[in-house]
């Protein structure tokens, strides 16, 4: 069920990076591209930078691991520049919680 949850983050976050990026600009460069998805380890990491000012980093770790209360918890972050020249930047963190996005260009909910 975790699994499921970070490749469906995973998805969601790559598309809305892709919808997000400048159209015009067909020919991104990748700058920077690390991944950590050791299988000794109980989690993953990755990050990559692109010439179009996309970037993103993301860490995986598994919590309780062997346990009923066995979990994965995503933490990570993207940047873009958006199609009206602002440039975003969105935290998210993703657990037993669900799915918790933290960014100035979202709407912020009163409690």
């Amino acid at each position: 069920m975790a699994i499921r949850l970070t490749l469906l983050l995973g998805l969601i976050l790559a598309s809305f990076c892709a919808c997000s990026s400048n159209a015009a600009d067909t020919t991104a460069q990748i700058l920077r591209y690390e991944n950590d998805a050791s299988l000794e380890s109980d989690g993953y990491a990755f990050s990559f930078e692109t010439s179009d000012g996309i970037s993103r980093e993301e860490r995986a770790t598994l919590k309780n691991p062997g346990t009923p209360e066995e979990a994965i918890a995503v933490q990570g972050s993207v940047n873009w520049v958006g199609p009206d020249g602002v440039h975003y930047k969105l935290n998210y963190l993703a657990d037993e919680n669900g799915f918790q996005p933290q960014g100035e260009h979202l709407p912020q909910v009163e409690h």
